[in-house]
């Protein structure tokens, strides 16, 4: 262990000198692909409570989609299945975008996240105390100025408990990026090992980043939830 650690450090965790680590790039795509799944969720969210048939079921099927179908499944159909159509090698933007490895990683993980978070923050949504959403409308305030002063705001701080769990399991789904030749801590790990034939103490640091990782993302949700929840424990 000592030996691979002195020998491939940077290429775990900092910069080896030609590209960026492991680590950085399992953080890139995590920190980025729930950028973009939140943004995306948060309308779909409010489709998918709302009393609209059309639009609700419509974010539902999308929802039951990537739910319903293995991560990996759907990183190899962005990666390796719809580069074999057409219209996609006929378009330059599209021929560029899907020919690179790190998009498509992307697009399957922001996706994937898209539909658990929109799930997660509708049912938040639908949670939010029917009180507060009735004194918003005695004060005259519109629909989206609710969502945006009432109902976004409880339902977001609601959600904490699970879309913490989401972003664990989005880390540790980020493993699949070397699928698509990405180099994350799991390539690194692969390369590591196919170079000294020492799985044990390739994957063994591995698994202690991933742990690492996952112990700081667990502490800084737990302070969030002490912070914005404490309104929802029961005072003495």
């Amino acid at each position: 262990m000592i030996d691979i650690i002195e020998q491939y450090w940077k290429a775990y965790l900092f910069w080896d000198g030609t590209a960026p680590s492991g680590l950085i790039i399992t953080l890139w795509l995590l920190v980025a692909s729930l950028a973009i799944g939140f943004i995306l969720a948060i309308p779909l969210s409010m489709a998918r409570a709302s009393d609209n048939r059309f639009f609700r079921r419509s974010v539902w099927l999308f929802t039951y989609i990537f739910r319903g179908t293995p991560l990996y499944v759907q990183l190899l159909l962005i990666y390796s299945g719809l580069y074999t159509l057409g219209v996609v090698r006929s378009h330059a933007f599209l021929d560029h975008f899907f020919r690179n490895g790190m998009n498509c990683t992307l697009l399957a993980f922001a996706l994937n996240t898209c539909a658990y978070t929109t799930e997660i923050f509708a049912g938040s949504i639908r949670a939010v105390a029917r009180g507060e959403i009735e004194a918003a409308r005695a004060y005259g305030m519109l629909r989206l100025t609710q969502y945006r002063r009432i109902i976004l705001p409880a339902a977001l701080r609601r959600a904490l408990p699970s879309y913490s769990n989401e972003v664990i399991l989005m880390l540790h789904a980020t493993t699949l990026a070397f699928t698509a030749t990405v180099p994350d801590v799991l390539k690194v790990a692969r390369d590591v090992n196919t170079a000294t034939y020492q799985p044990l103490q390739a994957f063994g640091l591995a698994a202690l980043i991933y742990l690492s990782v996952s112990f700081l993302l667990i502490g800084v949700f737990r302070r969030a939830e002490r912070r914005w929840l404490a309104f929802l424990r029961p005072r003495m």
